[in-house]
């Protein structure tokens, strides 16, 4: 198609025909793959509408300059500066349509930059124009260009909204388009960029299994477009939800995938940046520190397109990670490749030395309240708060070398020993709680191993952390106990073995969940 645009381009040059000269140069711009060579069109049609002196043609001529930043290159400051343009020409123009396609032109630049607010303004205007004239009686086709304009002016408010923090507008407006455009083939990238939204709005509605299947459709629908930014943040959300339901092997992959479209592009968003800080933890943790460092260089070039493309919300997001400590973390991971045997840390001044201080310590009591909630949540729910796995069930279509009777007598003592919190006694073991049963202690064991999922000495730590955990929760007495107190009300000798029994079995410290259960029953007599 490019060659017979050429002859079209050099007859319109040869005639001097400028406006011809100008479509020319537009219809170049379509054709051509490369966005560079987009651009180099966009660039000649604004010369050549220049030479028209029609204020129409050249705001046209800008606005598609202006696409080109916006949609193939995905820079939306340079992109803003050319819709601009476009706009001042605009308002010379009679034609309704053409304005309010910059105008949404100028919303969706600026919703991505962050000023949702000032966006949400252009595309309300929009949305209702585009609505307003796909209903009247025109051609087929303004009627399939108004209906697009008011598909993606609805699309672009979720994304506002959503980004406001107003996910009922957003999952509101997302199902509207859903309905008028799932079942419309004319519609199908509209349907994905809204599949999308919807995605999204189930991932933070934790349904991660459903918001799985709305953005693998969503890709579907979008993947014939190019636009690999939305399909991006469809890839990443992917992965957040594989991730919050445990699954990082499935995860991975489309962080991975991310960073494809990272390096391919040189383009992320700023909702991307944090799949690099899992990455960097996964790698960490698995002690990979070629695939730390690349990712850790990644991120650091991540920070910098979105400071330069997003500066307004690069200030605002959350950042595990910030640009010093990637940038110590690259030199201390260059150091290890390298085999040099020392590390130097240095801090900058004291206030960053506090600061960093002060975030791990968040960070830390913000896991033990988290873990200690879990535990709470056992206690209320009795939900396998001793972890017996199989209390009174053998394994299926297992029979041990015991005759039936000697075991339900077991297992009946057994269960006579917990409910009595036998268990706390001190210096208590196998055979001596056997000879209490009155059988050998070979039965007894194999019972406990097969009946209760766990060997003796396990058997009798999880009763009595359970118990002393128990005690903890319901009776404040005993959270003035010094911890070889609480051992010893629990039958242990050894404060340590205690504590870290304690901490295995309940993932928090006696120390931490003594000090979080204090606050929780402080705050309760303050409220009443």
């Amino acid at each position: 198609m490019l060659p017979l645009v050429g002859k079209y381009i050099q007859k319109a040059r040869i005639e001097k025909n400028y406006p011809q000269l100008v479509e020319g140069y537009k219809d170049g711009l379509l054709y051509s793959v490369s966005p560079d060579d987009k651009l180099k069109y966009a660039d000649s049609a604004i010369w050549a509408a220049k030479l028209t002196r029609d204020d129409y043609l050249i705001g046209r001529a800008y606005t598609s300059k202006g696409i080109v930043y916006y949609f193939n290159l995905k820079k939306y400051k340079l992109a803003l500066n050319e819709f601009l343009i476009a706009y001042k020409y605009s308002q010379k123009s009679n034609d309704p349509y053409y304005k309010n396609k910059v105008y949404y032109l100028l919303g969706v630049v600026k919703s991505y930059i962050g000023n949702y607010d000032e966006a949400l303004v252009l595309l309300k205007q929009t949305k209702t124009f585009f609505e307003e004239e796909s209903k009247k009686d025109i051609h087929p086709n303004l009627r399939y260009g108004n209906k697009r304009g008011y598909y993606n002016s609805l699309h672009q408010m979720a994304v506002c909204y959503r980004n406001l923090g107003n996910q009922k507008s957003a999952d509101s407006l997302t199902n509207i388009g859903l309905s008028l455009t799932s079942s419309n083939k004319d519609y199908q990238q509209e349907y994905g960029y809204f599949l999308k939204e919807k995605g999204i709005g189930q991932f933070y509605k934790r349904d991660y299994h459903n918001s799985i299947k709305s953005l693998e459709s969503s890709i579907t629908s979008i993947s014939g477009v190019n636009d690999f930014a939305w399909t991006s943040v469809c890839y990443s959300y992917i992965g957040k939800s594989y991730l919050e339901l445990g699954n990082m092997d499935n995860a991975m992959p489309f962080f991975q995938k991310v960073d494809s479209v990272f390096q391919k592009h040189h383009f992320i968003l700023p909702e991307l940046r944090n799949n690099y800080e899992v990455l960097i933890d996964h790698y960490k943790e698995k002690g990979d520190i070629k695939k730390e460092l690349y990712y850790t260089k990644q991120l650091i070039k991540a920070d910098e397109i979105i400071r330069r493309d997003f500066g307004y919300l690069f200030s605002k997001i959350h950042r595990e990670y910030d640009t010093n400590t990637l940038l110590d973390g690259k030199t201390r991971l260059e150091r290890r490749i390298s085999q040099i045997v020392w590390i130097v840390w240095t801090l900058a001044t004291i206030a960053a030395a506090l600061m960093i201080a002060l975030f791990f310590k968040h960070r830390s009591e913000k896991k033990i309240r988290k873990q200690y909630r879990l535990l709470e949540q056992k206690i209320l729910s009795k939900d396998e708060l001793i972890a017996r796995e199989g209390q009174t069930k053998g394994k299926e279509n297992y029979k041990l070398d015991i005759e039936q009777k000697i075991v339900d007598d077991i297992l009946l003592r057994l269960r006579d020993f917990e409910d009595s919190s036998g268990f706390i006694e001190s210096g208590l073991t196998l055979n001596k709680l056997a000879a209490r049963f009155v059988t050998n202690h070979s039965y007894l064991s194999q019972v406990i191993n097969d009946y209760k999922g766990m060997n003796f000495n396990r058997y009798l730590s999880e009763l009595r952390i359970a118990f002393i955990t128990d005690k903890l929760y319901k009776e404040r007495k005993y959270l003035h106990y010094k911890i070889e107190t609480l051992a010893e009300e629990c039958g242990m000798a050894s404060r340590t073995n205690f504590s870290n029994l304690f901490q295995e079995i309940n993932g928090i410290r006696p120390t931490d969940f003594i000090k979080q259960r204090l606050q929780d029953t402080d705050q309760k007599s303050i409220e009443e």
